[in-house]
């Protein structure tokens, strides 16, 4: 709705050829160590640390001794990067083993320099399960901290907003309970990275870190639909929580969906449609004929015989229309929609092929919609005050899912196909709830969270957002993934075949 469209460790780079695009790493890092630079021991250990960075899975084996990391000093093994203005540093994160020292530390920390008396900030996770928000305000200064009411998290998240620091932690699948602390200048560069500490001088501590991200946000002044971040496309499993990144990029990449036996990725991004193959790295870009402005709301019927798409149509005073067409790119695509109605954005099609559902304006508000594909009948399906939209057919057909704030909140709902026995799904108002995508096995929904604060009938590009995942009959739902994105994040249909995985795009500077 309203949607405007438009490769770091492993940095890639890009070789147009004739619409076909090769992705090959490049040393713009070191390889060894992942996204960051290098690795050090801090304040003079008796025993050296070690970092090991296993690439296939993208997680951190980080080894580290040291006495402590309180009063005037510290002593820890660090696996860094320099970075300058904001930013947020997220993973999970987990000791090996029973350990020795109760107070045996892990987390992330930011330093003005590499000296065992540095100013800092950390987010330190203890053996015992203390959770902390430690900090030295001056170099040789004494440490001191916020205590957390959260204990044992294997998520943490250590963001700079200016002079404030906020600490945000969870048990993965829950939501982050949040401290904060204002007015400690450290410099603008700085050196931020994962340590282990293992509070006894003959130990050696062992812990692994994985889903790491360092993200630069947008800036106070950010001009949404005009100012763009790069993107990350990752792939998720949803039953361990695991994510890879991809590919990385520049541009604005959004909404990223599977098909071909889960062999590639269609994505969009500045108008056009593009796709990734898994085994070669390879993208190539999609013919779409005269359609060049494609939003992201691209959907493939269950069966991959029909491409649908959303394109900005000049016939419409720009807006949004709907079309088919041949997914190979050797059609031209033909519109469904009629000239004149107002805007309108696809979401599904039906188990038959038959039917297209969408969200349109149509007298002065959003509703959702159905079309016959052969007539180009247009039947509405819901008609409320406020906003519904992102709908969806379940693989059976019963249902169409969305997302709706009828009821003063967005949350997810499911109808009949007919638009009868409107049912809501979700009733947490922590969350507001956009996009549901149903597991091609039906058991499962997937959908993004956004904060609570954002605005009524808003879902904007680069905010603090989760993934969830809840029982297609309806239940609790778990985060999956803890993410900055939004907008373009997920919005089509975004499972694997298998039901296992999921794409989608996140978001940074």
């Amino acid at each position: 709705m309203l949607k405007k469209v438009l490769f770091s460790g492993l940095f890639f780079s890009f070789l147009f050829i004739s619409g076909q695009t090769t992705i090959s790493e490049t040393s713009n890092s070191n390889s060894k160590l992942g996204i960051f630079e290098n690795q050090t021991n801090i304040g003079k250990p008796l025993q050296n640390g070690s970092v090991n960075y296993n690439s296939e899975d993208q997680e951190y084996l980080i080894s580290g001794s040291g006495m402590n990391m309180w009063e005037g000093i510290d002593q820890f093994q660090f696996l860094y990067k320099s970075i300058q203005g904001d930013f947020i540093l997220r993973a999970r994160v987990k000791f090996i083993g029973e350990g020795v020292h109760p107070h045996r530390k892990i987390g992330w920390i930011i330093r003005n320099n590499l000296s065992g008396s540095s100013a800092h900030v950390n987010a330190a996770v203890h053996g015992d399960g203390l959770t902390s928000l430690q900090y030295r305000r001056t170099n040789g200064a004494d440490t001191e901290e916020i205590t957390s009411t959260d204990t044992a998290p294997d998520v943490v998240q250590l963001e700079r907003k200016g002079n404030t620091y906020l600490m945000s932690t969870a048990k993965f699948g829950e939501p982050f309970t949040t401290v904060q602390i204002d007015s400690l200048n450290l410099k603008n560069e700085v050196f931020v990275g994962l340590y282990v500490c293992s509070h006894d001088p003959n130990v050696m501590e062992d812990a692994i870190f994985t889903n790491v991200k360092i993200i630069k946000p947008v800036s106070e002044n950010f001009e949404a639909y005009n100012d763009y971040l790069g993107s990350n496309m990752e792939i998720l499993n949803v039953i361990t929580g695991h994510r890879m990144v991809l590919f990385n990029s520049a541009h604005s990449l959004q909404a990223p969906n599977w098909i071909s036996n889960d062999n590639l990725l269609v994505y969009n991004s500045n108008g056009y449609l593009y796709k990734y193959r898994f085994r070669t790295k390879e993208v190539k870009q999609i013919n779409t004929g005269f359609a060049v402005n494609n939003n992201n709301d691209h959907v493939f019927s269950m069966d991959e015989k029909i491409l649908g798409i959303s394109n900005n149509n000049p016939d419409d005073g720009g807006s949004s229309s709907i079309y088919i067409m041949n997914p190979k790119g050797d059609s031209i695509p033909k519109k469904i929609t009629h000239d004149g109605v107002g805007a309108s954005y696809l979401h599904g099609i039906s188990p038959d092929n038959k039917t297209l559902v969408h969200t349109g304006m149509r007298n002065g508000k959003y509703d959702i919609y159905g079309i016959d594909i052969e007539s180009r009948e247009e039947f509405q399906l819901t008609d409320t005050k406020d906003l519904d939209d992102g709908p969806e057919y379940s693989p059976d057909g019963k249902y169409i899912y969305f997302n709706s704030n009828r009821t003063g909140y967005m949350q997810l709902w499911r109808m009949d196909p007919d638009g009868g026995n409107p049912e809501q799904l979700t009733f947490d108002e922590n969350f507001k709830d956009w996009f549901p995508h149903i597991s091609p096995d039906g058991k499962w929904i997937a959908f993004i969270s956004f904060p609570p604060e954002t605005e009524f009938g808003d879902h904007p590009f680069y905010k603090h957002c989760t993934l969830r995942i809840m029982p297609a009959e309806g239940g609790t739902p778990k985060i999956i993934a803890y993410i900055y994105g939004g907008q373009g994040t997920i919005n089509v249909p975004s499972w694997s075949k298998d039901s296992q995985r999921i794409a989608f795009v996140t978001n940074s500077n």
